[in-house]
């Protein structure tokens, strides 16, 4: 059976399907998940669902990729200025939770154990990817 996140419900893709046209009927103004779920009659999960599907949906097809952010919500954007700046961002949160991550658990396991091959396996390559995640996080376009 394919992973969870190659798994697509016939019903996540009609709540995609009926994302996609509601955000194309916005555009070029975005909407927020809650306006998103009114203006297509869709629930809190089911609009969660279908944004999920519709990402990747969207991969495949090579749409233009699907943002947010907290002034105009959910929007289609081609603008490269607009993505960078958005994937910067996403990097940035996603640092944020591995390093929690790393100092909430991983340390601690590690203390525990110290001699572990495991935790000094996760060790290692988690701080591969912290540090990758860094300099990705901290670069500006010059």
């Amino acid at each position: 059976m394919p992973r969870a996140s190659k798994r697509r419900s016939p019903a996540a893709e009609r709540h995609a399907d009926t994302g996609r046209k509601v955000l194309f009927e916005a555009r070029p103004a975005g909407l927020t998940s809650e306006q998103l779920g009114r203006a297509s009659a869709l629930s809190k999960s089911q609009v969660t669902a279908g944004l999920a599907c519709l990402r990747d949906i969207i991969a495949e097809r090579g749409w233009p990729p699907l943002i947010w952010n907290r002034a105009d919500g959910y929007r289609f954007c081609s603008d490269p200025a607009e993505l960078q700046a958005y994937e910067v961002s996403v990097i940035r949160e996603k640092l944020t939770e591995i390093r929690r991550f790393i100092t909430g658990l991983v340390a601690t396991h590690a203390a525990l154990q110290p001699k572990g091959r495991w935790i000094r396996h996760l060790n290692t390559q988690l701080s591969s990817v912290e540090s990758t995640l860094d300099v990705i996080a901290d670069y500006i376009d010059a």
